[in-house]
């Protein structure tokens, strides 16, 4: 970029996350930021996602990538959700035929028992190496992103034993097992924890809980299957950090969000930003929340649907520029690069 800047990348994404004023709303585009490069495309011909995500080098150059070609105010790091239940003991892959498969699915107490917090942090010390590594190669000039599955989220995948389509099994430990239910949640939250400590002591500059399944769980089951436990995390971290919570598919629950203490609230793409806006308090910054599948367009389409979003929060202070969920594997090197030039100018 050659604009002149009257405030560091970093500066702006404190400066909104903090509800200031701010010459144009931060932007980072959450979750595997590079997938749609060919320099990503490039690596992945050589290593899978799991060495990709493993070798520090490696996820510092993925993370890097989108960085270098488009100067976005922040870098999420390169990793995945579900290091948290390999860290506890149960490894997982990816499917041939696509999706996850967890080793050794959970469905009794007896496989609860066994899996351990004892060591996570140090199991995942390559991605403390990789965080260190980040900060060093960023300086102080743009904001680095930590992040972790929420409770529920890494539960669905660990009890269902990968990718579900009716999420049948996490559900009933739910509904008939609650005992069992709250003793895992209970070891995968204390697990969250202290990864986003190690996180924060590895120099992010805020922490993102993704609850992707969250959606499932209706009415007062959110609270108690999820929320709880987002809550429990929050309360633990957010002194020392600022919180970015995203739940896909729980606008009717936004409300219950703004309560856990995050300060950022993250919107999926199914809800108007501009109503939204106005059931959460001004004191918590907005993140979103544009459409991913607007990037696989064209230009002409991707700044009408940017200017939406910006015209939609126009004058709030605490607004975060950011895709309603990952971006897609097919989005456009034009489209992200029209949307980029429709925000800062």
């Amino acid at each position: 970029m050659t604009e002149e800047l009257s405030l560091t990348y970093r500066e702006r994404f404190y400066a909104a996350a903090n509800c200031q004023p701010v010459d144009r709303p931060p932007v980072w585009l959450m979750r595997q930021a590079g997938r749609s490069l060919p320099e990503y495309r490039h690596l992945k011909e050589k290593y899978s996602f799991l060495e990709l995500a493993q070798n520090p080098e490696l996820a510092v150059e993925v993370t890097l990538q989108p960085i270098r070609r488009f100067s976005f105010d922040a870098a999420i790091l390169f990793s995945d959700i579900l290091v948290i239940p390999e860290a506890m003991g149960q490894p997982y892959s990816f499917r041939e035929e696509g999706g996850i498969a967890m080793d050794l699915p959970i469905r009794s107490r007896s496989e609860i028992e066994k899996l351990s917090n004892d060591a996570v942090t140090d199991r995942l010390n390559y991605v403390r190496t990789t965080l260190e590594i980040l900060r060093e190669e960023l300086s102080y000039n743009r904001a680095l992103l930590g992040f972790a599955g929420s409770p529920w989220t890494l539960a669905t995948y660990m009890v269902e034993g990968g990718s579900s389509k009716d999420y049948k099994y996490v559900l009933d430990l739910y509904h008939n097992h609650i005992e069992d239910f709250e003793f895992l949640m209970g070891k995968i939250t204390e697990a969250v924890i202290a990864y986003f400590k190690m996180q924060i002591s590895a120099g992010v500059d805020a922490v993102q809980i993704f609850d992707s399944w969250g959606g499932i769980l209706k009415g007062s089951d959110y609270f108690e299957g999820s929320l709880k436990w987002i809550r429990q995390i929050v309360e633990a971290i957010r002194d020392d950090i600022s919180v970015i919570v995203f739940a896909k598919g729980c606008s009717e629950h936004l409300e219950d969000l703004c309560a856990t203490g995050a300060q950022i609230m993250g919107l999926d793409w199914t809800i108007n930003i501009g109503e939204a806006a106005k059931r959460i308090p001004r004191n918590i910054a907005i993140q979103g929340n544009m459409d991913p599948l607007i990037l696989n367009t064209n230009p002409k389409n991707t700044i009408k649907e940017t200017q939406k979003v910006l015209d939609a929060v126009n004058g709030r202070p605490g607004h975060i520029f950011n895709l309603g969920h990952g971006i897609d594997k097919g989005a456009k090197l034009e489209n992200i690069q029209a949307m980029l030039d429709t925000i800062r100018s």
